[in-house]
């Protein structure tokens, strides 16, 4: 049997080379674009090497968030450093938007002001370097995609926050791509840089949207994000069906990381426990959630204590709720 830090190791480890693999086509692709947009005086490919740019960078952020969010737990992180993955894609997600969406929205808008020359060999030279970039974003998209499908599909897969950014910047990448060239063909067609100049605002805000979906993630998880509604429903359930447990005063969850889970309930246990009986019945019930949910590695069970008025009247005491 596979042990759950063995699985998120390997996890890791694919998604550190689909990382990689992201890493290598921007750099080689933003070279190209970069140079091309310098020869041609092309906006939208510009564009195109800003986002590319800034998509290699965030890729190097998320090789850290990788390595550091496995850290072990320790005095000052009693915790462990899960929620380092959370920080640094939130730094991914301002990168594409200072970097990709703000310079490319800034020449857009200095196209439409100034203009852009370019001769018909400025055309063929960037629209060669943009068939090539497709290429190469689609394979990183596909090599991402296949992660995905290989972790649980989107619900699964999608939780990573690395492997979530490497998929939202190789989508943009191909969309944004597309764009470029569009606006390049109809610039060379109808001699008119709006076209170009367009596509180029376009990306800006393609990018600057995909910047506030990933932030918007990566700032609830970081905040205190709850566990899925679904593995709350499974503790709630497994706590209730507890013969101990007279009722669940609260219940609490937050997610520590990919896959660390802290619970935290406060619960109110039947009259005439002892206090090693009390203890005996909180190891089991931790051990039971633990088990439920792989997920949780850190379990809190808060005992209340109800005055004696309030006891006789509760449900074990008259009889309206029956052991399990």
């Amino acid at each position: 049997m596979v042990s759950g830090t063995s699985k998120n190791n390997t996890a890791d480890r694919k998604t550190r080379v689909t990382v990689l693999v992201a890493l290598a086509a921007n750099l080689v692709i933003a070279v190209a674009k970069a140079v091309g947009g310098l020869l041609a005086g092309s906006p939208a490919l510009l564009s195109e090497a800003a986002h590319s740019v800034a998509d290699s960078l965030n890729e190097v952020f998320l090789l850290a968030a990788l390595r550091r969010s496995r850290r072990p737990a320790d005095q000052r992180h009693p915790f462990g450093y899960g929620k380092e993955r959370f920080f640094w894609s939130l730094i991914a997600a301002v990168g594409i938007f200072v970097m990709g969406g703000c310079f490319s929205v800034f020449q857009g808008i200095e196209a439409l002001r100034n203009g852009a020359e370019e001769k018909l060999s400025g055309y063929v030279a960037g629209l060669i370097v943009l068939g090539v970039a497709f290429v190469a974003e689609g394979i990183s998209l596909v090599r991402a995609l296949h992660q995905v499908h290989k972790q649980g599909g989107a619900a699964q897969g999608m939780r990573d926050p690395a492997l979530r950014t490497v998929v939202a910047e190789d989508g943009t990448a191909v969309l944004g791509v597309t764009l470029a060239m569009a606006g390049m063909a109809l610039h060379m067609v109808t001699g008119q840089v709006v076209w170009e100049a367009s596509a180029s605002l376009a990306i800006g805000v393609l990018l600057v949207y995909v910047a506030y979906r990933l932030g918007r993630e990566a700032k609830g998880q970081l905040i205190g994000e709850a566990a899925d509604p679904e593995s709350s429903a499974r503790i709630r359930a497994l706590l209730d069906a507890q013969p101990e447990i007279d009722s669940v005063e609260a219940l609490f969850t937050m997610k520590m990381g990919l896959d660390s889970v802290l619970v935290a309930a406060r619960v109110d246990l039947v009259p005439g426990l002892d206090s090693e009986r009390v203890e005996e019945v909180a190891v089991r019930i931790k051990r039971s959630v633990a088990r439920t949910v792989s997920e949780a590695d850190q379990i809190f069970l808060d005992v209340t204590d109800r005055p004696a008025e309030e006891a006789r009247e509760s449900p074990a005491a008259t009889g309206e709720r029956g052991g399990a």
